[in-house]
């Protein structure tokens, strides 16, 4: 059992990769909800809570084995198809953008080098309202989330419908509970 503010050690992380805007790790945009359960069958357990909207699920989280304390990853859906990863900094997979870590890391030095990225490959960096860095050619918008007395790189990934404003707090298509998720 994981104590509230306990961070998994980065060498006991799963490791995943991002490819922008197709997949985060075995997870690909556009998956039924179906297809993402047996996906992470026998790796993660999906949350007794999702939520759901005349019968559609549109949100639900997944947790490691035995640990109710926090998700691992909270997954949004529209039109029943997977549309959103949200990792999180203290236990979630260690997902990385061509060997660059995006999970539980510092966020100025994690901004530093995704500027550095981003800016090498012709991408855009933009901000959010809430200051957080992230691409929306790339699909990602790379929040903070608190730790205790610290605070962790919390990426978003998004698929292709909704990269386009994807770091816009009021308007984008990231929904209203995660930018209010309370995970400073």
């Amino acid at each position: 059992m994981f104590g509230a503010w306990q961070v998994v050690e980065e060498d006991d992380r799963v490791r995943w990769e991002f490819d922008p805007l197709k997949s985060v790790g075995p997870l690909r945009f556009g998956m039924s909800y179906e297809d993402v359960l047996e996906t992470l069958d026998g790796f993660l357990e999906p949350s007794c809570a999702s939520t759901r909207h005349y019968g559609q699920v549109l949100s639900d989280e997944f947790y490691l084995p035995r640990s109710s304390n926090d998700s691992v990853l909270t997954l949004y859906y529209d039109a029943e198809r997977l549309a959103c990863v949200v990792v999180n900094a203290l236990r979630g997979p260690q997902v990385t953008l061509d060997g660059l870590p995006l999970v539980g890391r510092v966020p100025s030095e994690l901004e530093s080098d995704f500027a550095a990225y981003t800016a090498a490959r012709g991408h855009e960096l933009r901000y959010s309202q809430d200051t957080s860095p992230g691409s929306d050619t790339l699909g990602v918008v790379l929040r903070a989330q608190r730790a205790g007395d610290v605070v962790l790189s919390r990426p978003v990934f998004v698929a292709p419908m909704w990269a386009e404003r994807c770091g816009d707090v009021s308007e984008g298509p990231v929904p209203r509970a995660e930018w209010d998720g309370g995970h400073w």
